[in-house]
């Protein structure tokens, strides 16, 4: 669990083994649909439910006036059935009567215009009379149910930012001012140096003058663009500290949460971490992507990297969800084979979004365990099916994912990478972060996804893909391990400015330069579609660089073009490590070629010796092993291991066949 105060639970409430359940809303419902929901419940293994995210209106029902008798009977009935609640404050979407009460409230756009309620997350975050409002609404619902023997967990707000990362409005330009102040310690002049204001006469000679980063007419100043989303994320985390203070001081004996969305932009997540004592994520398949299974695992590989341990699937979709393009259905047994991906990669509960698939309202088409059709359906059988498997996986609970290897991200260097006006609009952070980690997936490679700060001695190897900002502190993390006998890897459009997005002068890889024994000179972004052909026979493609050795042994090199020539490849030796740098870019069987090479230089377990499309994972507690073997192709594959299969009772004696689209979980004994 993230650090913090040695008072803090550090689970929820009376939940063992692999927690399983959903959203609740039994406020979109008639009263007696709830007897039927907690005996399906207990059909499908539901162990906990998120109740009363969107309740705001049905609870505070004017200014001042509650509604908790609805509330009051769900919660009882939830607890006579053993079903735990993560309770929510309710304050993910202002009620209509607030609105209209407080239109200063609403969000403004870049453009100036005012975005209305009718919708959720209708809040501008820096918004006193929400903060207020929400810290009430916090305090009633703790006041009246923090005692309740069905509380297990609070969850504050809910997806914050997901439709509300930024307002431009006035309260929010004296908020980031106030922001601004703080971070460079009342000094005006500080400011102007980080950001660099002598640039196109943009010198502020008072905290007046400074303003959100509304539209104008050019490229805006990258370090006030910087500092902007720098801002916004702690004004979110701002709003969800306000009221998990609340809920600090009337039960303190309660763990609290709010949901993650993975890879979400806006949101600072490193951050946030430290803040919550459950890290919980959200997690959608993206249809459009071509493998959206290994996409999956990223995410949770994430969500590792951030908890330290194990964490919570707050929602996923039985099915299909309703705000993609073209929504697709998931085909039999991908829902079983999703949720168990996410506890091989470290979940400790999965949820879905949401239990019964409301007959109305924008999400009237998204998935849900209890279908419009009903029971008599494959949704719900598989549905039950998977509470029986997490049952089966109760022993699971608490042991931790083996990883050797580790991908190195920030949000900062993320939101600075792809500024404006910059070398090429082909630098697209995660998108190139996920091509690694799809080879290590390939690989049967667990990776754990870090911040360069995070300690990296549990780490064999260490690949930093397109860290473009850099701190001196995060940079000599990295250098640390190197010399400490680590094999690191850096890619290009890594290292290139400092903490306030000033390019470090001298040569790129600015940042790494030495640690590297590399210096690029020019970059020669390659245009969309166009490859280069390197002297090992591989192709680079968006990217190469004109530059020369200073030290590294040079094992690759640009074979054609302007920078024929130059080092695409090298490595050089560093204390009792290797650093590598890349200054292209790989992908399918070239990428899957380097990082085989690197995982055997570097000494890297692999979990497992598989077949394509087979993923394999280990976790591991004390002396036992479990290897999640979980099987995306439509054949049968067969995989060398020993064991009992959890999942099936079967004995593997040197081998075990995992069906077509299915999942084994084997425990052996762990590796000495």
């Amino acid at each position: 669990m993230p650090s913090g105060s040695g008072e803090r639970p550090a689970w929820p409430i009376g939940l063992d083994g692999i927690a399983y359940g959903c959203d609740y809303n039994p406020e979109q419902w008639p009263a007696e649909t709830v007897a039927e929901d907690v005996r399906l419940m207990g059909e499908a293994g539901v162990s906990f439910v998120t109740l009363a995210v969107f309740a705001w209106a049905s609870l505070e029902v004017r200014p001042g006036v509650y509604d908790w008798g609805w509330l009051d009977a769900v919660m009882d009935a939830l607890a006579a059935a053993g079903i735990a609640v993560d309770l929510a404050t309710a304050t993910a979407a202002p009620p209509p009567w607030f609105s209209h009460r407080y239109p200063d409230s609403l969000l403004v756009g870049p453009d100036g215009a005012t975005r209305w309620y009718g919708s959720r997350q209708a809040f501008c975050p820096s918004s006193t009379d929400y903060r207020q409002a929400a810290g009430e609404l916090t305090g009633a619902i703790a006041g009246r149910y923090g005692g309740h023997p069905a509380l297990a967990m609070w969850h504050v707000g809910n997806e914050f930012g997901c439709h509300n990362p930024a307002c431009y409005c006035d309260r929010s330009a004296e908020s980031f001012r106030g922001w601004l102040r703080r971070r460079y310690q009342d000094d005006l002049g500080e400011l102007n140096r980080a950001w660099g204001t002598s640039f196109w006469s943009q010198a502020y000679r008072s905290w007046e003058e400074l303003i959100p980063p509304r539209q104008t007419v050019s490229f805006a100043n990258p370090g006030h663009l910087l500092d902007w989303a720098r801002f916004c994320s702690d004004e979110l985390l701002g709003a969800y500290l306000a009221e998990r203070s609340v809920l600090r001081r009337l039960t303190p004996g309660v763990p609290i949460t709010t949901n993650f969305m993975s890879f979400f932009k806006p949101v600072d997540y490193q951050a946030w971490a430290r803040e919550v004592d459950v890290v919980s994520n959200d997690h959608y398949l993206l249809g459009h992507l071509p493998r959206p299974e290994v996409h999956l695992s990223l995410s949770g590989d994430l969500t590792r990297g951030l908890a330290g341990g194990p964490w919570w699937l707050m929602e996923h979709s039985p099915s299909a969800v309703n705000w993609q393009r073209v929504n697709q259905a998931k085909a039999p047994g991908e829902m079983i084979r999703n949720s168990l991906t996410h506890v091989a990669r470290g979940a400790d509960a999965v949820g879905f979004f949401q239990w019964r698939a409301s007959p109305f309202g924008a999400e009237k088409y998204h998935s849900a365990m209890v279908p419009h059709a009903g029971t008599d359906t494959m949704v719900w059988r598989e549905v039950v099916d998977l509470g029986a498997k997490l049952r089966r996986l109760s022993e699971v609970a608490g042991s931790r994912v083996e990883a050797d290897a580790a991908l190195v991200f920030t949000w900062d260097s993320w939101w600075a990478a792809e500024g404006e006006a910059h070398p090429s609009s082909e630098v697209r952070v995660v998108e190139n972060l996920g091509e690694w980690h799809r080879a290590f997936w390939e690989a049967a490679v667990t990776t754990d996804v870090v911040a360069p700060d995070a300690d990296l001695s549990r780490y064999r190897l260490v690949v930093v893909p397109n860290l473009y900002l850099v701190s001196d502190a995060q940079a000599d993390a990295l250098a640390e391990f190197v010399r400490n006998g680590g094999h690191l890897l850096v890619t290009w459009f890594s290292g290139v400015v400092d903490a306030d997005d000033h390019v470090r002068l001298g040569g790129y890889p600015g940042a790494f330069r030495d640690l590297l024994g590399v210096r690029t000179e020019e970059f020669f972004p390659l245009p969309h579609g166009v490859a280069t052909a390197l002297s090992d026979g591989s192709t680079g493609r968006r990217w190469s660089e004109l530059g020369r050795s200073e030290g590294a042994d040079v094992m690759v090199t640009f074979a054609a073009g302007p920078v024929a020539g130059s080092p695409a490849l090298t490595r050089h030796r560093v204390g009792s490590g290797w650093a590598y740098y890349l200054a292209t870019h790989l992908e399918g069987p070239d990428l899957d070629a380097l990082v085989g090479r690197l995982v055997d230089e570097s000494g890297t377990r692999r979990a497992a010796v598989v077949w394509p499309g087979v993923e394999a994972v280990r976790r591991v507690s004390g002396n036992v092993s479990y290897l999640f073997l979980i099987n995306h192709t439509d054949e049968a594959q067969t995989v060398p291991a020993s064991g009992i299969d959890l999942l099936s009772g079967a004995t593997a004696d040197g081998s075990i066949t995992v069906g077509p689209g299915d999942v084994a979980v084997i425990r052996q004994p762990a590796a000495g």
